[in-house]
């Protein structure tokens, strides 16, 4: 039975150790970031331990074109994506006025613009095939606004909506599409955001491995939305939402302050 899964971002983090969890079912993936000396290196690893195939398509998928880039390389090498993973994406910190604007729209074409554009055509092609299952990786930032981080807290908001009314239009279609919405994770994403020394990044983390496992678990069961841990989702979904606007944003200003 073919299950062949397309992971975006997967050179490190969360994204590797999808293809590892993957790979270690059996399944062949395909394998795309910008760091192909990363990507060969994990491609080596999981054929020699799983004996499965990896397919390696670096390239910048947040670039103009990228996304297309990406689905013009799968298509020529005649793959059928039965697993899509929409793993990829950046933050960064900062007021939002004094950041180069030139970064924050680059986050939107990759947190936003590359996600819609795969799931657009794979989500497709899995509906014209009546099977498949997309899992979009949010995060609890998309539960509220993010001082310090309008910008990244803002495309998770999006991924969120956007893959929830995904499923309601692909179930039927024998397509479930699953929202992964973590809180921080153990990875690069806080050097590159430069969250490194806030009170989110001193309070500890969960594991890239446990996340990946968790959100992989939740997409097979076909679950809409999954947050990693119990007690972070009933504030996210549950208390957050009741609570004063003013009082949440400070609260979460306060979490992302030096």
């Amino acid at each position: 039975m073919p299950n062949v899964a397309l992971i975006t971002g997967a050179s490190s983090g969360i994204g590797e150790e999808f293809a590892r969890y993957h790979a270690r079912k059996g399944g062949d993936v395909i394998l795309t970031a910008r760091r192909e000396e990363q990507l060969n290196m994990l491609k080596e690893e999981l054929e020699r331990e799983h004996q499965i195939t990896a397919h390696v398509f670096p390239l910048d998928l947040g670039a103009e074109g990228g996304a297309q880039s990406l689905i013009a390389k799968v298509e020529s090498a005649g793959l059928e994506v039965d697993i899509l993973i929409n793993n990829a994406g950046f933050g960064g910190h900062g007021i939002h006025v004094e950041r180069d604007i030139a970064a924050e729209q680059a986050m939107i074409d990759l947190n936003i613009k590359a996600l819609v554009a795969l799931t657009h055509h794979f989500g497709g092609k899995m509906a014209e095939r009546g099977k498949g299952r997309i899992l979009q990786v949010g995060s609890t930032a998309g539960f509220a606004p993010g001082p310090l981080q309008a910008v990244y807290f803002a495309t998770k908001a999006f991924v969120n909506s956007f893959s929830q009314a995904i499923d309601e239009e692909l179930r039927p279609k024998g397509v479930t599409c699953t929202v992964l919405a973590p809180g921080y994770v153990k990875t690069e994403f806080a050097e590159a955001a430069n969250l490194e020394g806030t009170k989110l990044v001193s309070s500890g983390g969960a594991t890239a491995k446990s996340v990946a496992k968790h959100g992989y678990d939740a997409m097979k069961m076909g679950k809409l939305v999954t947050v990693n841990e119990p007690l972070l989702s009933v504030l996210m979904q549950w208390i957050i939402p009741m609570m004063p606007r003013r009082m949440v944003l400070k609260q979460l200003r306060s979490m992302q302050q030096k």
